[in-house]
């Protein structure tokens, strides 16, 4: 019988004592989904802390904390454990895989095709752990499943919703169509990951001098970020102003960063690299972002921009995007502005909703849009802090949302009055 360990050990080297204050960072790093990180870490914190709020990988849950409900439960160094019964320092050169590894929306791993098949979950807040814990099972495992013994195996991971029998078809089916061993999960491999220290860290702005000049610094590079990104945005606005009109504003940095509402861009580092500052408020979280931006391909015959940016607070909230703008000029003499954008968040502000945040991304880009029109046709860019504030962005997404759901639910009362009379 496979059992999950629930003391948090794994098989690895020896690891290094540390000694730490109990507010004091350190560096700990170990490989997640085959990407090498490192991160700066408080030596109390848990692992599955660590996972969602400093790396982005939010498909660790937390439930009791306890090493009881087994919701946290990751591999490490290939064996299954419970990333909240593990200091974050003890990863240290560990090898570990999340949920997120398994398998992606366009490649799911078997295990995650038969839960889905089976309907082998509700609320979904059990289901990484019980992935994760089905997949050790099976890597694990010598012979044929035994059926009957089955729910004890998985009796570490406790559901509240779906009364185990889909979770048991969905496990019995992958055993018995993978006899000689289970894939091994699809997605790991070194990509960036968006995280306070990580491999993907943005660096912070650089230092200013006495006079306020900015002190002599090569910018960290920046890397374009991979793997599947929190939100897509995809923009497209028809602006009255002319093509060549819009294009100078694309150009200049400077002014294209002030009509992006909240953002403005604080230095030009040189070799089309920047520095700047964004303001994001979503009800009481407010975040200030510093962070590095790089233009990586200019076209002005084509009028295209392509454009990485990388933001953190003081707060462990980081923020990666990969922007491209593109403007055609339009029939009637105005410009077509097309704005695509690949956003990746880790921290707090990661933990709302993708629909929330894909609304309020939309919704930013759309007044993007607007203020870039307004620039071209008078030539003078809004104030820094100018325009619609990113709060009141976030508010208007809240509430078109909340209208949806009202108006979705006001059409299902009244379809359902409608057929109750036929």
């Amino acid at each position: 019988m496979t059992t999950i360990p629930t003391s948090g050990t794994t098989r690895r080297a020896p690891q290094r004592p540390v000694k730490a204050a109990a507010d004091e960072l350190v560096d700990v790093s170990f490989t997640v989904n085959g990407t090498p990180v490192t991160i700066a870490v408080p030596a109390r914190m848990h692992l599955a802390d660590a996972l969602r709020a400093h790396l982005g990988l939010s498909g660790t849950h937390l439930g009791c904390e306890h090493g009881v409900c087994g919701m946290c439960t990751v591999l490490i160094d290939g064996d299954a454990a419970r990333a909240c019964l593990v200091f974050a320092v003890q990863a240290e050169g560990t090898d570990v895989v999340t949920v997120e590894g398994l398998g992606t929306q366009d490649e799911q791993h078997p295990l995650q095709q038969a839960f889905s098949h089976h309907h082998a979950l509700q609320c979904g807040f059990c289901t990484p752990g019980f992935l994760m814990s089905s997949y050790d099972l099976l890597s694990h495992g010598e012979g044929e499943l035994d059926p009957e013994t089955l729910p004890e195996e998985l009796s570490g991971v406790i559901c509240r919703c779906t009364g185990y029998r889909g979770i048991l078809a969905a496990v019995a089916d992958v055993a018995e169509a993978h006899p000689d061993g289970i894939p091994a999960p699809l997605n790991c491999a070194p990509r960036t990951l968006v995280g306070r220290g990580g491999a993907a860290q943005a660096p912070a702005a650089p230092d200013a001098g006495p006079e306020g000049d900015v002190a002599e610094q090569a910018p960290t590079e920046l890397t374009r970020p991979t793997g599947t990104p929190t939100i897509t945005v995809e923009v497209r606005r028809e602006l009255t102003s002319p093509v060549g009109d819009v294009w100078a504003v694309m150009d200049d940095v400077d002014r294209l960063a002030r009509c992006l509402p909240g953002a403005e861009m604080t230095a030009d580092l040189g070799g089309d690299r920047y520095a700047g500052r964004a303001k994001v408020a979503l009800g009481p979280v407010r975040l200030a972002f510093e962070g590095l931006a790089q233009i990586v391909e200019r076209d002005a015959d084509g009028h295209r921009l392509s454009l990485l940016a990388q933001g953190a607070d003081t707060g462990g909230n980081r923020t990666a995007a990969d922007i491209d703008l593109r403007a055609t000029a339009a029939p009637d003499g105005g410009t077509v502005l097309v704005a695509e954008a690949a956003v990746f968040l880790s921290g707090r502000i990661a933990q709302f909703g993708r629909a929330l945040a894909g609304d309020v991304s939309q919704r930013l880009f759309e007044q993007f849009a607007d203020a870039v029109d307004e620039t071209a046709r008078t030539g003078v860019a809004p104030e820094v802090g100018a325009g619609p504030s990113a709060l009141a962005i976030g508010v208007q997404a809240v509430l078109a949302g909340v209208r949806r759901r009202v108006a979705g639910l006001r059409a299902a009362v009244q379809g359902a009055l409608a057929r109750r009379r036929r």
